[in-house]
């Protein structure tokens, strides 16, 4: 019977009017959406959807209590696996893991399990004395020990809220003025509201008795094995991130008007310079364009279509291979964002003044696959194009911020300058664990999320044999 059920189409904002605000473009389900939908789940014996989800997260368990109408028992299954399930239900790429490998997909269309997630965890967001996470545990022995977490980005925040229902005494450690990571300076208010879901999540992290202190760089404001030897943490977690950005090397890059998608994003989301009254400054040409083809140059495109300007996204293979969810690109292209595929920037041209007024490309062609598993872009010889712009956004992925490893003698990176892990999470130096962006480089929230989820396994056990030592 669930088979004959159409999938629920999920409310949104028109895009000629979404274009000029940056308000959520997706409303999500109702009451009565999310109940129907929910009944299409099969409540399969062998569950796929949850193999493929990096936390684990009960699926079938929680639509099952959702479709009975138990809002907070939904909340409560969720709850035990993730500790963001309202930012997940949001930003997470369902169609390549859990709706992905949904049984229904298979012959139509998939269970709609990011949005019932966020149906769920925006319900509970909304009635605060329901709360649906555990309780940490006040009678563990683990309250003695302190443990510092480096960041305030999805891995760190997950690390932080298991280690605290299992009782430990946690401190998040921030750089910035708030809390949040990419959450926050990465994705905009348009996929992910701030102040209505970041900022309400990580206060349910506090609830659990996480303390967050910003403004603290470590290792410039304090080292990092400061924190074990003269602030008493019994073990650390690095979850800092990628937030450095990479550039083509390709001459113009130093003209006035190109950015990093890093820069711009951060401008935009987290200092809000598109709202009148800002006293950030932010540069949107009439004429822009994103060099890159993935959710960052998606979010950075939208962004500066919403700030009025023409965007361009530039990518060197077709669209086929874009990275970017399906959904963002869509979204894209229903905000009038134009993608000029096979070509590829070979330099930046500027004005008398040392402003950008255009991009200079190679057209391109697909070879064979290349270590990706992508087709190879190969120039075509005596082809190139001339795209007049006046700002270039360069959206070529990120590494990890280095200065970590360069203030920490005897801590292990590797050749991308990504902090080596064992399969334990654990760091070349004894009590320091790592996971998420800051360990694979430039991923998805989820991903971090696991990352965060299993160091906070791995510093547990350490805990555990350190104090029968």
């Amino acid at each position: 019977m669930a088979n004959n059920i159409p999938r629920v189409k999920v409310r949104e904002q028109a895009p000629e009017e979404r274009v000029h605000n940056f308000e959520e473009v997706c409303y999500g389900y109702n009451r009565d959406e999310a109940l129907l939908e929910a009944s299409r789940c099969l409540n399969c014996k062998n569950p796929s959807c949850m193999k493929a989800c990096p936390v684990s997260i009960k699926i079938p368990l929680f639509i099952s209590k959702l479709a009975q109408g138990d809002i907070q028992g939904a909340g409560r299954v969720i709850a035990e696996d993730s500790s963001l399930p309202a930012i997940c239900g949001r930003v997470c790429p369902q169609e390549n893991q859990c709706e992905g490998s949904c049984i229904l997909g298979k012959r139509g269309e998939p269970v709609a399990i990011g949005k019932l997630e966020r149906f769920v965890a925006d319900t509970l967001l909304d009635m605060p004395a329901q709360s649906a996470a555990p309780a940490p545990n006040s009678t563990s022995s683990n309250q003695s020990k302190r443990i510092a977490v480096i960041g305030s980005g999805p891995s760190s925040l997950a690390c932080a809220g298991d280690l605290a229902k299992m009782g430990y005494d946690v401190t998040i450690f921030e750089s910035l003025h708030k809390a949040g990571g990419v959450l926050v300076y990465g994705i905009p208010e348009f996929r992910l509201p701030k102040q209505k879901i970041v900022e309400r999540e990580i206060e349910s992290i506090k609830a659990l008795g996480v303390k967050i202190k910003t403004n603290i760089f470590i290792g410039k404001s304090i080292h990092i094995k400061d924190l074990m030897e003269r602030e008493g943490f019994s073990a650390i977690f690095i979850g800092t991130g990628a937030g450095l950005p990479r550039f083509m090397n390709i001459p113009g890059e130093s003209l006035n008007g190109v950015f990093s998608a890093n820069e711009f994003l951060t401008r935009t989301n987290l200092m809000r310079a598109y709202l009148p009254d800002a006293e950030t400054p932010i540069i949107s040409g009439k004429e822009v364009c994103v060099v890159g083809g993935g959710n960052v140059a998606m979010d950075a495109a939208r962004s500066a279509a919403r700030l009025g300007s023409k965007v361009t996204v530039v990518y060197r293979r077709t669209e086929a291979e874009l990275p970017a969810r399906a959904e963002e690109v869509h979204h894209a292209k229903e905000e009038g964002i134009i993608f000029k595929t096979l070509t590829n920037p070979i330099e930046i041209i500027g004005d008398e003044r040392g402003w950008v007024k255009g991009l200079r490309c190679q057209k391109m062609e697909l070879g064979e696959a290349d270590e990706s598993g992508r087709r190879a872009p190969i120039a075509i010889e005596g082809a190139e194009e001339f795209i007049p712009t006046e700002s270039v956004i360069m959206a070529l992925g990120t590494a990890p911020n280095p200065v970590i490893a360069r203030c920490t003698p005897g801590l292990a990176t590797n050749k991308k300058g990504c902090i080596a892990i064992d399969e334990n999470c654990a760091t070349s130096i004894k009590g320091i664990f790592a996971g998420g962006d800051a360990v694979t480089g430039a991923a998805t929230v989820i991903l971090a999320m696991g990352a965060g989820r299993k160091a906070a396994a791995a510093i547990h056990n350490y805990c555990q044999q350190e104090s029968l030592a």
